[in-house]
């Protein structure tokens, strides 16, 4: 399997596309006229108390204050648990009228407080940013928490003495008693020497977080998560990738540089230059299969498509048999084509990033047993995504529903904005 990291820079804008045998199979981008919150650490003022749903808004120096839980103050809570906008609300609903009494009798912050926070979702809408104290520093082999004990391991480290040994790295990093660290993915095939170090260093970039909000009065920013460029040599340059592709010497220069910082010599000479004619996109055929993504309707390969319709309140992706022919059962033709809608349904969420309630409509199957592979397919689909996902049983009518976890704005958005003569409904009223 080839897979490929292409960085095209143009003018104000950097666009990072991951390829796998040719295919698109992720996809980045960043303005620099958008700034972007993610990430970013800041010392906030509580502007105001709301009891009623246990939140706080928190003046973190933006055009709208942060949204911050109360309850992310008692118990500091991993934000990849949270599972999205239906458990929020089913926990709304189903609290108790004693529980919100003492909730309101002990409020962990009042107005005027100032509190260490971090961003963890984009301003979206008319929405300000969601914010957590539970800080995070993500490095290329570990994830420091300061404000948390817990040691871990990354779910897809499997095996039982990798795990073991990863863990008892984690225990003789004895200069964060009081913090937590949690071993990420990237870091199976490590020695302790590279763990370490990248420990100690999230650890020296805590402690000089630590010593601004001392000095800085609030509301200020006290941490400016990396660019682009620095989180996907810090996330995605791993074993498996033969190369990255940058089209711009400046770039490319930076990119060696954090290869070399983050990495070692090991990996420096899979950065190359682009120096083709013409955009490093078009070479790579990744800007047809770019312009797809802003498509409502994905055709697969057997004929069949998919339409993708985001709401104001849920995605909807509807699965069809378009041309798609074979000479089986109903039943049969129905499975093959939701077993292939249900990678390319992962796969497009991935890339346009869409997050929130999304509903799929696959088509009608009887057997329990198609059913089930049907669902298994998209959770093994779902795996390579980064953002965290959710996903229940298919109903007797068909339909699935998940959550994504939304932290930023949609490819879409980013790209186009709505028509001002019909305000994106695409339709004019017949007089």
């Amino acid at each position: 399997m080839s897979k490929e990291i292409l960085v095209n820079i143009r003018e104000g804008e950097t666009r990072v596309s991951i390829t796998e045998n040719g295919i698109l199979d992720d996809f980045y981008i960043e303005r620099d006229s958008e700034d972007v919150l993610l990430g970013n650490i800041y010392k906030g003022r509580v502007e105001s108390i709301l009891p009623s749903i246990n939140a706080a808004f928190v003046n973190i120096g933006q055009e709208k204050n942060g949204f911050l839980y109360l309850t992310d103050i008692v118990s500091p809570l991993v934000e990849e648990e949270l599972s999205g906008a239906r458990k929020f609300l089913d926990n709304i609903l189903n609290l108790k009228k004693e529980q919100k009494k003492k909730q309101q009798a002990a409020q962990p912050l009042a107005k005027g407080d100032e509190v260490i926070v971090q961003v963890v979702k984009e301003p979206f809408g008319t929405k300000g940013a969601r914010l957590t104290s539970h800080v995070s520093l993500p490095g290329r082999f570990i994830v420091f928490m300061p404000y948390d004990k817990h040691l871990g391991v990354s779910k897809r480290i499997e095996t039982a003495p990798d795990r073991q040994r990863l863990r008892d790295i984690l225990k003789e990093l004895d200069f964060a008693k009081n913090s937590g660290f949690i071993i990420r993915t990237v870091a199976l095939q490590k020695g302790k020497k590279e763990i370490v170090r990248d420990a100690k260093f999230l650890f020296d970039v805590w402690q000089k977080i630590k010593k601004q909000s001392e000095e800085k009065q609030a509301p200020s920013l006290l941490y400016k998560e990396y660019d682009l460029v620095w989180r996907i040599v810090r996330d995605f340059l791993r074993e498996d990738v033969s190369s990255v592709i940058v089209d711009s010497k400046e770039v490319y220069e930076r990119v060696r540089k954090f290869v070399f910082m983050m990495i070692g010599n090991e990996m420096i000479n899979r950065v190359q230059l682009y120096k083709g004619e013409g955009s490093l996109f078009d070479a790579k055929n990744v800007t047809k299969q770019l312009n797809k993504i802003y498509e409502p309707k994905v055709y697969l390969k057997s004929g069949a498509y998919i339409v993708i319709e985001p709401t104001e309140g849920l995605i909807v992706v509807d699965v069809n048999s378009g041309r798609f022919k074979v000479n089986a059962s109903p039943e049969d033709a129905a499975f093959m084509v939701n077993m292939e809608a249900a990678l390319e349904i992962a796969r497009q969420l991935r890339l346009r990033d869409l997050g929130g309630i999304i509903v799929i409509d696959f088509i009608d199957m009887t057997r329990e047993g198609h059913k089930r592979q049907v669902l298994q397919a998209l959770e093994k689909a779902l795996e390579k995504d980064h953002a965290k996902t959710e996903v229940t049983k298919i109903s007797q009518l068909g339909l699935l529903e998940m959550t994504r976890a939304r932290t930023g704005k949609t490819i879409q958005s980013m790209s186009f904005e709505a028509c001002p003569y019909c305000s994106g409904r695409g339709q004019v009223k017949i007089r």
